[in-house]
């Protein structure tokens, strides 16, 4: 289904919104290799293995995986043809099974996308980095590749019916790497070092304002 659906999924979206996408060079064509992201939009996870060179896995909220009848067999196929991986966001041990989830990922040396920030910004800020990344670059000993992504908050903004044809450009920076680089440094230091400075690559390919807090996902989100 992946296959399918990549063959299709990508050439129609570039054809539609023609993204700017430059970097390309910078994403390992093998191997494990963590893409950490800023998250403007639900659509994100669909922009950048759309525009990547190899398929990158992202998770999705699990209800997108258990709906009944045609609608739900569709949106499954969807989810799972696009790569995605379902987590259930309610779980209070969610944080954890994705973890566990995204290193079987970079075990399988596949490449895995994810969003330092933990939620999407809806003030167009760059928040400050969950060391969950840093955590999982640590733990499987894989670079990371900082992307920044732009316009894709226009895409479908909150009260649109429909998605709009807006300019999205998607930039893929130099890899962060991580073998060695903190051995003797305690792992809780190791962690927001290597996250701050994943966050400040990100930041330095979007030019977005740092926030300096987190950011909390909204009861309904």
């Amino acid at each position: 289904m992946y296959s399918l659906l990549h063959a299709v999924v990508p050439p129609v979206l570039k054809a539609v919104w023609r993204p700017t996408v430059t970097g390309l060079d910078n994403v390992p064509r093998s191997g494990g290799v963590i893409l950490a992201s800023n998250h403007l939009s639900f659509v994100d996870s669909v922009a950048i293995p759309s525009v990547a060179p190899r398929k990158v896995v992202f998770l999705a909220k699990s209800d997108y995986f258990t709906g009944t009848g045609v609608k739900g067999a569709l949106q499954r196929a969807w989810f799972e043809g696009i790569g995605m991986l379902p987590v259930d966001r309610d779980d209070t041990k969610a944080a954890m099974t994705s973890l566990d989830t995204a290193l079987e990922v970079l075990g399988r040396g596949e490449a895995f996308g994810i969003y330092p920030e933990g939620t999407r910004s809806r003030d167009g800020r760059l928040y400050r980095g969950r060391t969950g990344v840093a955590h999982l670059a640590l733990t499987a000993r894989v670079p990371v590749v900082p992307v920044g992504l732009s316009g894709t908050q226009n895409i479908q903004p909150i009260g649109s019916s429909l998605p709009k044809v807006v300019p999205v450009s998607v930039t893929f920076g130099a890899p962060i790497q991580v073998a060695g680089r903190f051995d003797g440094v305690p792992l809780g230091k190791a962690r927001r070092l290597l996250t701050d400075e994943i966050t400040a690559a990100i930041q330095s390919l979007t030019g977005q304002e740092l926030a300096g807090i987190y950011n909390e996902r909204p009861p309904d989100a």
